[in-house]
């Protein structure tokens, strides 16, 4: 494996996460873009150095035959990326139409849940914090 392939796919990886944990729908998109192509990058680096064609015949080892699997597994996740991009982009572009932002809010619903969950404990103004119990 190339070091620089690792490294463009672990760059590939942190901008994408980055982007991924922004607000607008516009940055998630490319952000989990960018992590699929570094997924896909790993899984070609993972399938090793190149070979002859995977097409068997008479006077070839098939030893030295390149493994296919890797390619096959690749274009099916550039195919499934594309369709949930393409899901995502109408999403966006509803909410965009909807609100007049790509912005995504907090859900009201899920704050009351959180609250009802791990309730804030207001601290007493009477009970003197500084004072230490041994």
């Amino acid at each position: 494996m190339s070091l620089i392939s690792l490294a463009v796919a672990a760059i590939l990886f942190g901008v994408g996460t980055y982007l991924i944990l922004q607000r607008a729908l516009s940055r998630i998109i490319i952000g989990l873009g960018l992590v699929s192509h570094g997924a896909n990058l790993l899984i070609v680096l993972g399938g090793g150095f190149g070979g002859v064609p995977p097409i068997l015949s008479d006077g070839v080892d098939p030893a030295a035959v390149a493994d296919p699997l890797p390619q096959a597994m690749v274009l099916t996740a550039i195919v499934i990326t594309f369709g949930v991009t393409a899901l995502l982009l109408a999403l966006a572009l509803r909410s965009y139409l909807l609100t007049g932002t790509d912005e995504v809010e907090d859900d009201p619903e899920d704050r009351r849940v959180a609250r009802e969950v791990h309730p804030v404990v207001e601290p007493d103004p009477d009970e003197d914090m500084h004072e230490v119990v041994a």
